[in-house]
C-alpha cells in the first residue's frame, strides 16, 4: 500500500518506515529525493507529487522542533520555522484537499501554555506562549479546515527502544544523570513511546479514523521521575539532583510550559491494541549504546 510521507528520517518517521517496510511503500516527500525532490514549502512542487501518487494517505511527520532556535525565531514568517510548520502544511493541505486524500498530521502539546495542573484533553482550547508552539497551533487550525478527510495526532517528548542519531528524552535524560546535572522536580511531560505511536498511526489508516487525538502515553511524569525509573531499569544507584523549574525561568528569556502531559482516554476507548506503560516501556529501551560510549 502507497503511503505519502514528509519527515520520514525523523527520529518518528523512520521508526514507521522501520517497522511497516513490509507493509507500506513509503514515498517521501523531501529536498533529497533522488528522482522528485519536494520541497513542502514550494506549493508546486507538493502538488506535482501528490497529483502523481496514489497513496490515499498523506502522513506529516517534517517540522522545524528546535524549540530555543524557534524561539530566536519568533515573529519572523520569513524564518524557517514559520515556513515549515505553517507554509509547509498549508501546501499539504491545499494538495490533499484537490485529491481528496487523507491528511494525518502529527502534532504536538506544546500548543498548550502549561499553566493546567493535570492533563490537557482535546477539548482544551490551545493557548502557546513560545513560538514553535504557535506555528504548530496555526498549522492545527489549517488541517481543521482543510477540505479533505485529516486525523491530528498530538504527542509529547517522545523516544523509541532502539538509539537513534538524535537523542530523543530518555537519552538526554540518561546523559544528564550521567553528567550529575540536576533534573526538574516540577516540570511534567506525558512521554511518548514511538514504538506505541507507529502503531496507533497504522490504527488510524487500518481505520480510517478522523479527528484530533492525544497519542502520548497518557502518563504524567516529571523529569526527577523519570531520571530515577531509568536508574531503576538499569539497576543503578545514581543519587540524582532535584532543580526547580521557577528558578530557572527567572533567568530563561525563552518561555517554558510546566506541564504538557497529555489525556489519551479519547485514543485509548477506541484503540484495538494496548499502549505501553512507561514503566514497561524503558524495560525494552535498548541502553547498549549509551552503556559504550559513557
Amino acid at each position: 500500500m502507497p503511503l505519502l510521507t514528509t519527515g520520514l528520517s525523523g527520529l518518528v518517521g523512520s521508526k514507521l518506515a522501520q517497522s511497516y517496510q513490509d507493509k507500506y511503500d513509503f514515498i517521501n516527500l523531501d529536498t533529497a529525493h533522488p528522482i522528485h525532490p519536494t520541497d513542502i514549502t514550494d506549493l508546486d512542487q507538493v502538488k506535482w507529487a501528490v497529483s502523481h501518487s496514489s497513496a490515499e494517505f498523506i502522513i506529516h511527520f517534517a517540522a522545524f522542533t528546535d524549540v530555543n532556535k524557534a524561539w530566536q525565531d519568533r515573529d519572523n514568517k520569513s524564518g524557517l520555522t514559520y515556513q515549515v510548520n505553517v507554509g509547509g502544511t498549508d501546501n499539504l493541505v491545499k494538495a490533499a484537499s484537490e485529491m481528496n486524500h487523507h491528511l494525518i498530521h502529527i502534532s504536538t502539546a506544546f500548543v498548550f501554555d502549561g499553566d493546567k495542573p493535570n492533563l490537557y484533553q482535546e477539548t482544551d482550547q490551545p493557548h502557546p506562549i513560545e513560538w514553535y508552539g504557535q506555528t504548530k497551533a496555526w498549522a492545527e487550525e489549517i488541517v481543521q479546515s482543510a477540505d479533505c478527510p485529516w486525523t491530528i495526532l498530538r504527542i509529547d517528548f517522545p523516544f523509541r527502544s532502539d538509539p537513534f542519531p538524535r537523542p530523543d528524552i530518555v537519552r538526554k535524560t540518561l546523559t544528564a544523570v550521567d553528567q550529575g546535572l540536576p533534573l526538574f522536580s516540577n516540570h511534567f511531560f506525558g512521554p511518548t513511546f514511538i514504538d506505541d505511536f507507529v502503531k496507533v498511526i497504522d490504527w488510524v489508516i487500518r481505520t480510517k479514523t478522523r479527528g484530533l487525538f492525544h497519542a502520548s502515553s497518557g502518563e504524567s511524569w516529571s523529569d526527577y521521575q523519570l531520571g530515577q525509573a531509568i536508574m531503576t531499569t538499569l539497576h543503578r544507584q545514581n543519587q540524582i539532583k532535584s532543580a526547580d523549574l521557577n528558578q530557572y525561568l527567572e533567568t530563561s528569556d525563552r518561555p517554558y510550559q510546566r506541564n504538557t502531559a497529555l489525556d489519551c482516554s479519547k485514543l485509548i476507548s477506541m484503540l484495538d491494541f494496548p499502549l505501553t506503560t512507561i514503566n514497561r516501556a524503558l524495560k525494552l529501551v535498548n541502553f547498549d549504546h549509551e552503556k559504550s560510549s559513557s
